[in-house]
């Protein structure tokens, strides 16, 4: 592509802060930027990047907006930092399709939402098609638990379990996250309000994920991404919450108490899938307010011939989120129309010169 790369940011919150400064970093012309929030909007979007960016001339528009001027910017992308599930984004995924435009998002749940939101995501997919544009999700799961996971699973002879955890400190996300993973509740409200769907079975639990009644962990869009980017048939798949805890009280910011020692400082998820090639997943997501000693963590383990580990110690969450993005940007643009998760992409790599000049197809 002989121009440069054209963007709309949808949300303008701490994600934004980077993805914005990196894709302009990266020679990206960003044409309008969109939020929910009324304290922030009509600012420049340099307030919102800080640090000293020079101001852009572009305003944070009212969310509300997004569909006139997308139909009229006609960005090549659309890149969404707002929620975390797709039922959440179809509003702004919709919008996108019906006008042919290209989007990119944070959602987690986007990352493989074909076996979590299957009828939506099939919707959202005819819609893209029809618009001649592509929708994907994207993040560090991308990569960190994905690409970095399954190439890592090229050196191996003989794979029969793939293990993998990621830990995360509560604390750094909200009260809202912190509470939904059950810290500061009482082992028998953990039960109650985190765990109640343990003991049902593999069907049960994929009927109420689809269903929309049981949202599940991370993990299980993960489970799902693994399989297909290896080229595995899932026959079974099944989650269960267990409370984490300290052997200490815990004071959490967050939360605004002290959690007493024994008590749940939060949640381990832990997503246990089958498939039909004999090659089980057994992957956790754990959540919680971290003891004195304790940080962000990614360990994944390949069992068989050879056995392999990968650990990353006190990852750089938000920083490789926004540019595992950013640099997925060329191959959103040149991915065949329709919901397309990054499974079906081409791996991660480094975009060194300006996003434009990696597109191939315009």
């Amino acid at each position: 592509m002989k121009r440069k790369v054209r963007f709309v940011q949808y949300g303008c919150g701490k994600m934004s802060r980077y993805l914005m400064r990196y894709a302009i970093g990266k020679g990206a012309e960003l044409q309008a930027a969109f939020d929910t929030n009324p304290d922030i909007t009509g600012k420049d979007v340099s307030e919102i990047i800080g640090n000293g960016f020079p101001a852009t001339g572009i305003s944070v528009s009212p969310a509300e907006k997004a569909g006139a001027l997308i139909k009229e910017l006609k960005p090549d992308v659309c890149i969404i930092a707002t929620r975390s599930t797709v039922a959440e984004l179809e509003d702004i995924f919709t919008i996108c399709a019906k006008n042919g435009v290209n989007a990119i998002t944070t959602c987690e749940e986007a990352l493989y939402p074909w076996n979590s939101s299957p009828e939506l995501t099939a919707r959202l997919d005819k819609l893209a098609k029809e618009g001649g544009c592509t929708l994907t999700g994207v993040g560090y799961c991308d990569l960190l638990w994905g690409t970095m996971v399954t190439n890592l699973a090229g050196s191996s002879f003989k794979i029969t379990t793939i293990n993998g955890s990621s830990w995360y400190n509560v604390e750094d996300y909200g009260i809202a996250l912190a509470e939904g993973h059950g810290a500061g509740l009482s082992h028998e409200e953990f039960v109650e309000e985190i765990g109640k769907y343990n003991d049902i079975s593999s069907e049960e639990q994929i009927k109420l994920v689809e269903s929309g009644e049981y949202v599940p962990s991370y993990m299980w869009n993960q489970n799902g991404w693994l399989a297909s980017k290896m080229g595995l048939h899932v026959t079974s798949q099944k989650q269960e919450c267990l409370p984490t805890t300290w052997d200490k009280d815990l004071d959490s910011s967050t939360l605004g108490m002290t959690i007493k020692a024994g008590d749940p400082t939060g949640m381990r998820a832990v997503v246990t899938t089958e498939t039909k090639e004999g090659i089980k997943f057994v992957t956790e997501c754990v959540g919680k307010v971290f003891g004195p000693e304790e940080y962000d963590k990614n360990e994944w383990t390949i069992s068989g011939e050879p056995e392999t580990t990968a650990i990353v110690n006190r990852p750089a969450t938000v920083e490789l989120t926004c540019a595992i993005i950013v640099n997925r940007i060329p191959q959103l643009i040149d991915a065949p129309a329709g919901y397309v998760s990054t499974d079906r992409y081409p791996d991660n790599f480094y975009c060194e010169k300006d996003l434009n000049e990696y597109v191939t197809s315009m």
